[in-house]
């Protein structure tokens, strides 16, 4: 995991894609989405074969997205989040979440191989709850 500056810089930004939505709403992507969106954070769902969930517009692809972001969640199995990571760098996605459970090594080697700031082996739920550490 990376320390905390690189937590907090991700938390700074308030648009973010995510991957992991399911279309019956029950799956942690699902839950990320509802707990930023209740945070007041813009969330574009990337989800190959749904057009919306949960009344929100999804996406096919990180490609598809309408314009930058600065932030990808992922909230996929790890096989996924190496496959996402790579199109991630080609689209210049400079910050990847890996939620617990998206990420692998060979995700986290990709990450740092193209610049990607990395964090995982944390909830974005649970650190978006936190307030940031004070400035000394």
């Amino acid at each position: 995991m990376h320390g905390e500056p690189k937590i907090e810089e991700f938390l700074e930004q308030r648009r973010f894609a995510l991957a992991g939505l399911s279309r019956g709403g029950g799956k942690w992507g699902n839950r990320v989405m509802r707990d930023l969106t209740d945070k007041g954070y813009e969330i574009l769902p990337v989800h190959p074969a749904a057009d919306a969930i949960d009344g929100v517009r999804c996406f096919s692809s990180l490609a598809d997205l309408p314009e930058k972001v600065e932030g990808l969640i992922l909230v996929v199995p790890p096989k996924a989040t190496e496959n996402l990571v790579r199109e991630a760098a080609e689209l210049g996605i400079p910050r990847i979440w890996m939620q617990p459970g998206a990420e692998s090594p060979e995700a986290v080697r990709l990450c740092r191989k193209h610049g990607i700031d990395v964090v995982f082996g944390e909830c974005i739920m649970v650190r978006s709850r936190r307030p940031p550490n004070p400035v000394k």
